[in-house]
C-alpha cells in the first residue's frame, strides 16, 4: 500500500529529515514498503487508523525504516543486535493480532 501524505510526513518527522532529496524519498519509500512487508510476513496486519494498535504498528515501521536508512552506508564490524524495546513491540503486535472471524 502506498504511503499517504500524512504517513510520509510522520515518517519524515520521525527520521528528522526536513527537506528530503528525491533519492532520499525513493529510499524511504522502498524501506517503508519493506518494513510493511516484513510485518505482514511476520503475521502482523496493518491495523485500522486511529487505534492504539495502529500507533504501535506505525512506530515499529518507523523504527525499521530509520534503522535501515541509517545503516545504508555503514560498514559493520561485529554483530548488530535488535533493540529490545523494538523486539518486544513486534512480539506484542504478533501476539495480539486479531483472529479471523467466521
Amino acid at each position: 500500500m502506498p504511503m499517504t501524505k500524512e504517513r510520509r510526513n510522520g515518517l519524515l518527522a520521525y527520521c528528522r529529515i526536513e527537506e528530503p532529496t528525491t533519492e532520499e524519498m525513493l529510499t524511504l519509500e522502498t524501506l517503508y514498503d519493506a518494513a510493511v512487508g516484513y510485518l505482514e510476513n511476520a503475521g502482523v496486519a496493518e491495523p485500522p487508523e486511529g487505534t492504539p494498535r495502529r500507533a504501535q504498528y506505525d512506530l515499529a515501521v518507523n523504527f525499521m525504516v530509520l534503522r535501515d536508512f541509517d545503516l545504508r552506508d555503514a560498514e559493520v564490524t561485529g554483530t548488530i543486535q535488535d533493540n529490545p524495546a523494538f523486539r518486544r513491540l513486534i512480539t506484542q503486535l504478533k501476539l495480539t493480532e486479531p483472529g479471523e472471524e467466521g
